[in-house]
């Protein structure tokens, strides 16, 4: 990516401009701003003449230097404000709120990785109950206009029904961080009910690409093909994803982020939907609507650094599934997008930019 350009009257692809609704006097409230995600959408919405107010705890999951590389990319944005804070506590987080008085809330902030939750429980009820039930209090006490919030396609669990629908029924995590992401969800419906708070929760399906996460599998790999280290490959390689770009990404929360849901009378409580609800809340997929198969990721990665990876076959890990595949026909009635990035591409982009990065690095520490 490169750095910032003030934004210039636009259409997207589709024609219309979309972000239209959220430019105005109130910032976009944006948790987890210097994560993968949260520093993408961000950028997106500062092009599009939108500002935003990040809010990032920058702590230590991985490096922080990658954390504060996108922060100083973002902080060149004159639209931009930062506030270091953990959405734990709960006090800090109301009170900037409420200084900000933003209409539209996008939290990205939680504490992500299956593997991890394996050994660090805690830190999930702490990120991600307790840091989202402060969210949502807060939107609650602002009056918030419309709360857009990060689930996960891990709510899935043991589901092998393919696509993965959000008419399905997500009853079975099979780690604790699917079962987080999956109480997020029935929290924000709850407040959706109570309180009428317009909430929609986004199922992400493997997001890779530039400034992506050092703990994804396919950052992993680059780095061990690099250093000439072998990689480990699970369930001896028969293992697929829907693997989506991160710019899909990036436009797909943002396109949902002006579209508040609201109220369905026609809901039928006695065959209920479970994305859909009476409350002003509704689940979607975001993914590529593609089944990946891992092998053919690491031909693709092996193609565009021009070196042949070692292989370490695995069996399946705890808490990992075989499949994803996003079925995303709601998600493209509803905002008029879908996510068609092909993996080489987006790979090829990813490999560029993780090139760039290590020879920056390498001439920093010459």
């Amino acid at each position: 990516m490169s750095d910032l350009i003030d934004p210039q009257p636009h259409t997207s692809p589709l024609g219309e401009d979309w972000a239209a609704p959220l430019r105005g006097s109130s910032p976009v409230a944006l948790t987890g701003a210097a994560g993968f995600i949260g520093f993408h959408v961000a950028e997106l919405l500062l092009r599009r003449g939108v500002s935003v107010v990040g809010i990032d705890s920058v702590n230590a999951y991985y490096d922080p230097a990658l954390k504060e590389a996108r922060l100083d990319l973002l902080r060149q944005h004159p639209r931009f404000a930062f506030e270091k804070l953990d959405i734990a506590d709960r006090a800090p987080l109301t009170d900037l709120l409420s200084a900000h008085r933003p209409r539209h809330v996008l939290h990205l902030a939680a504490q992500a990785g299956v593997r991890h939750s394996l050994y660090h429980p805690h830190d999930y009820s702490s990120a991600n109950l307790v840091g989202f039930l402060n969210i949502l209090e807060a939107c609650r006490a602002g009056e918030v206009e419309h709360l857009v919030y990060a689930s996960s396609s891990s709510v899935y669990g043991g589901n092998r029904k393919l696509p993965f629908s959000v008419s399905d029924s997500v009853d079975h995590p099979i780690s604790l961080y699917a079962a987080t992401k999956k109480a997020n969800e029935l929290m924000a419906h709850s407040y959706s009910h109570l309180y009428g708070l317009p909430a929609t929760g986004l199922r992400f399906f493997t997001v890779y690409g530039p400034w992506g996460r050092p703990d994804m599998a396919y950052f992993k790999f680059a780095q061990a093909i690099y250093d000439g280290r072998p990689i480990k490959v699970f369930n001896h390689g028969q293992m697929a994803r829907d693997f989506t770009y991160i710019d899909d990404i990036a436009e797909g929360v943002a396109r949902v982020l002006t579209r508040a849901p609201k109220p369905n009378p026609d809901f039928d409580r006695l065959n209920p939907n479970p994305g859909a609800s009476w409350a002003p809340h509704r689940l979607f997929n975001i993914g590529n609507r593609r089944k990946e198969q891992l092998l053919d990721m690491i031909e693709i990665l092996e193609r565009e650094i021009g070196i042949e990876a070692v292989k370490e076959f695995e069996p399946m890990q705890p808490g990992d599934v075989e499949a994803t595949w996003a079925d995303i026909d709601d998600l493209e009635a509803y905002v008029g997008f879908r996510p068609d990035t092909p993996l080489a591409v987006g790979l090829s982009r990813f490999v560029t930019w993780f090139k760039d990065r290590r020879d920056s690095d390498d001439a920093a520490e010459g």
